[in-house]
C-alpha cells in the first residue's frame, strides 16, 4: 500500500463510514465513500431507500446520549436522555456538515464487487459499472440489515415478518385485532411487543424466547442506567461482572419476576434487554410469556413447555447476519457471524483492508467506532503498523476470550466487545505499539 499518498475506498456512509471519513480527512488522506442510498445515516436513516434501515417509527435509542456521543462532537444538550431515531439522524447530519464530509460521498453508487489486486491494492466495481483502483479498502457497510431467521420444524400458514421490516402497527402489515407471536427478547423485540400489546390495538400478543433475558431498567435513581456502568481495564472483567450480578436482583432484572422463563445464562453472559415497559405489560397480563417454539403446524404454534396456541402473525425479532455481498464468498465471509479480525478491524494476511464497526460494543457504539477510525487513519498514512500474522492470530484468540469468552454461544455474541477495555487497549497499548513497529520498519528500510 502506498503510504505516501494513499487513496482509500470506504463502503457505506452510516455511523462507521462517516467516522472513518472524518478521521481520514483529519490525517489528510484522499478517500471516496461509496453509498448505495441517496442519504447518509445507514441504519439511522428511517425509511432508507436502500432497505438497510431497521428503524421503526417509534424507535428510541437504548444507549443514553451521555454514552452515545462522539468524543469530538457531543450530542446537543437539549436532546432527551434517550433520543428518537430522527434526532440521531439529525445528529449525524450535523456531524457530516460540521466536518465537511458530504463532498467525498458518491450517493446512489455502492460497491458491487471488490477484489484484491495481485500487485496490491483493490479493484472496485461500482453500481455505475466503472472499474476503479484504490490503495486501501475500508468495509463499513453495517451488520444490522440482513435479517436472520430461525429454522423451526413444520410450516406456519399465517403471515410472517422479521422485525427489520416492521415500521408501525399498520405497516407493512395491519396489526390490530390480531393474534400475534413475537419471537425473540432483544431490545427490538421488547419495543415492538410493548407497542403491539397496547389495548387500543385489541391484539393478543405472546412473547416467545429461547434463552430468556435479564431485563435491565433504563433509569436507576432517576438517571440513565448506563451512566452507572463503567468497567475498569485494571481489574479482571469477571470480578466486575460478578459484582454487578450480586446487586442485580435489587434492580428487578430477573425475568421470572414477570412470568418469563428463567435465563439460561448469568447476567452479562448475553446481552440484557433494556425496557421499562415490558415488565409492566407482562405484569398487567397484556403480554403472554412463552418458552421457545418447538414446532409449527398451520396456524398452530407448539412451545417447548408442551402448550400450543393459534396465531395470525409471527414476528421474528431474531437478529442479523454479518454479510459482505461485494466479496467473493471464498475470499471473505462470516459464517454464523464468525470472522477473525485483529482488534476487530484487520484480517490477518490481507494488507490494505480494514473493517469498521463490526462488533457488539457494550455499552456504546459511536465512541467505539471513533477509536477504531483513529487507529485506521494512522494505519493509512503509515504511522501505525500491524504485527506479524502469527501474533495477530494469537491476539485474536486472547481478545476473543477476554471480551466474549463468557458469552453464550450464539451468533449475536461472536463480536462482543467491552468498549471501555477495548478503547483503553487501543489508546494505551495498541496504537503506541503500532507506532513503534512502523518506526522500526522505516529504520530497517534505510
Amino acid at each position: 500500500m502506498d503510504h505516501a499518498d494513499p487513496h482509500v475506498a470506504v463502503i457505506g456512509s452510516g455511523i462507521s463510514g462517516l467516522t472513518v471519513g472524518k478521521m481520514l480527512k483529519d490525517y489528510g488522506v484522499r478517500y471516496t465513500t461509496f453509498e448505495m442510498s441517496d442519504r447518509i445515516g445507514g441504519n439511522w436513516a428511517f425509511g432508507n431507500p436502500n432497505g438497510h434501515s431497521s428503524a421503526y417509527r417509534s424507535l428510541h435509542i437504548d444507549t443514553s446520549k451521555h454514552r452515545l456521543s462522539f468524543k469530538d462532537f457531543p450530542m446537543p444538550e437539549h436532546f432527551p436522555s434517550f433520543p428518537h431515531h430522527s434526532q440521531v439522524k439529525a445528529y449525524l447530519d450535523d456531524y457530516a456538515s460540521a466536518f465537511g464530509l458530504l463532498g467525498q460521498i458518491e450517493f446512489g453508487n455502492g460497491v458491487v464487487h471488490a477484489a484484491r489486486q495481485p500487485q496490491g491494492g483493490w479493484q472496485i466495481r461500482d453500481q455505475a459499472g466503472a472499474e476503479r483502483s484504490f490503495d486501501m479498502l475500508v468495509v463499513a457497510n453495517g451488520h444490522h440489515w440482513d435479517p436472520r431467521m430461525p429454522e423451526f420444524p413444520g410450516v406456519f400458514t399465517g403471515e410472517t415478518m422479521h422485525s427489520h421490516h416492521y415500521i408501525d402497527p399498520t405497516t407493512p402489515l395491519e396489526l390490530s385485532g390480531r393474534r400475534i407471536l413475537v419471537v425473540g427478547i432483544g431490545n427490538s423485540a421488547a419495543d415492538i411487543t410493548v407497542e403491539l400489546s397496547s389495548k387500543a390495538l385489541r391484539n393478543e400478543v405472546t412473547l416467545s424466547t429461547r434463552s430468556s433475558a435479564w431485563i435491565v431498567p433504563k433509569y436507576i435513581a432517576g438517571r440513565p442506567g448506563d451512566m452507572f456502568w463503567r468497567t475498569s481495564p485494571h481489574l479482571p472483567l469477571r470480578w466486575q461482572r460478578k459484582a454487578v450480578q450480586l446487586v442485580a436482583p435489587m434492580l428487578g432484572t430477573d425475568p421470572t419476576m414477570y412470568g418469563l422463563p428463567p435465563a439460561n445464562h448469568k447476567l452479562f453472559e448475553a446481552h440484557p434487554t433494556q425496557s421499562v415497559e415490558l415488565p409492566l405489560r407482562l405484569g398487567s397480563g397484556d403480554v403472554t410469556p412463552k418458552p421457545n417454539v418447538s414446532r409449527l403446524d398451520g396456524r398452530t404454534v407448539h412451545f417447548e413447555d408442551g402448550t400450543s396456541d393459534d396465531f395470525d402473525v409471527i414476528l421474528y425479532a431474531t437478529g442479523y447476519n454479518i454479510t459482505f455481498p461485494f466479496f467473493d464468498p471464498d475470499f471473505i465471509d462470516a459464517p454464523d457471524n464468525h470472522i477473525r479480525l485483529y482488534k476487530r478491524m484487520f484480517k490477518p494476511g490481507i494488507d490494505g483492508l480494514a473493517f469498521i464497526g463490526f462488533a457488539q460494543s457494550v455499552p456504546t457504539l459511536f465512541p467505539f467506532v471513533e477509536c477504531q477510525s483513529r487507529l485506521l487513519a494512522a494505519y493509512a498514512v503509515g504511522r501505525y503498523a500491524l504485527p506479524t500474522v502469527d501474533e495477530m492470530e494469537r491476539t485474536i484468540d486472547a481478545d476473543q476470550q477476554l471480551h466474549a469468552g463468557h458469552c453464550t454461544d450464539r451468533p449475536r455474541h461472536t463480536q462482543q466487545v467491552d468498549y471501555f477495555v477495548y478503547e483503553h487497549d487501543l489508546r494505551k497499548r495498541e496504537l503506541p505499539a503500532g507506532i513503534n513497529r512502523a518506526r522500526l520498519a522505516r529504520q530497517l528500510v534505510r
